[in-house]
């Protein structure tokens, strides 16, 4: 049985004006599309733009430092696809 998943929505402290990202020169009809979760922003931002160790990030996000961890990991590979395979990101918010 798939384990649920929580979502850690609630310890979110960034909401982004903007939440589509492209390729330039490129029409949307044309590209495939990434989507990043609200968490995924959350963990990236608090690693890369806070410059947060794991363990501080995970307490911010009220995770474990396992799970933070695995959503980094799971945003570094879509951001990754993004950019190498000129896709779109779309960032999800949750309501």
């Amino acid at each position: 049985m798939p384990r649920t998943q929580n979502c850690l929505c609630k310890n979110i402290k960034f909401e982004p004006n903007i939440v589509y990202f492209k390729p330039q020169g490129v029409s949307m009809r044309d590209l495939e599309i990434v989507e990043v979760s609200m968490e995924e922003v959350e963990a990236y931002r608090l690693r890369h733009v806070e410059k947060l160790e794991q363990t501080q990030a995970g307490e911010k996000m009220n995770t474990s430092t396992s799970t933070y961890q695995r959503i980094l990991y799971s945003v570094y590979e879509k951001l990754g696809d993004a950019l190498i395979n000129g896709k779109a990101i779309k960032i999800i918010k949750h309501k």
